[in-house]
């Protein structure tokens, strides 16, 4: 009788941490969404031609195949062309931006210096 207590115990248990499980991850697709609906009704931090300091937070792949170093500058986000290899994460650059997305929720830059 207590092995039936203890199988209905650890039964409860698991399906109310399945719930959790669930509902976490249904509400942080929609924090997600949210911020990214925010991002488009912003203005750009940035204008075109300007130069900026900001740190690089990754290096990921342009679809040209380029590395790009990508910084942030007052929460907008700079993809920034032709940063030299011994440059890692966490260095500062000044770049200037030479284009924006289609949508305005990121620009293009091109490195000018390290900081």
């Amino acid at each position: 009788m207590d092995y039936v207590l203890v199988a209905g115990g650890v039964g409860a248990v698991v399906v109310v941490l399945g719930v959790l499980w669930l509902w976490r991850r249904l509400t942080s697709g929609g924090e997600s969404q949210r911020a990214h609906e925010a991002a488009q009704e912003r203005e750009p931090s940035v204008e075109l031609g300007e130069t900026y300091e900001f740190g690089i937070t990754e290096f990921t792949d342009h679809h040209s195949g380029e590395r790009v170093a990508v910084g942030k500058v007052e929460g907008f986000v700079l993809f920034t062309e032709d940063v030299p290899e011994r440059l890692s994460e966490g260095d500062v650059i000044r770049a200037t931006v030479t284009s924006f997305n289609r949508e305005k929720t990121s620009a293009a830059a091109i490195f000018e210096e390290t900081a």
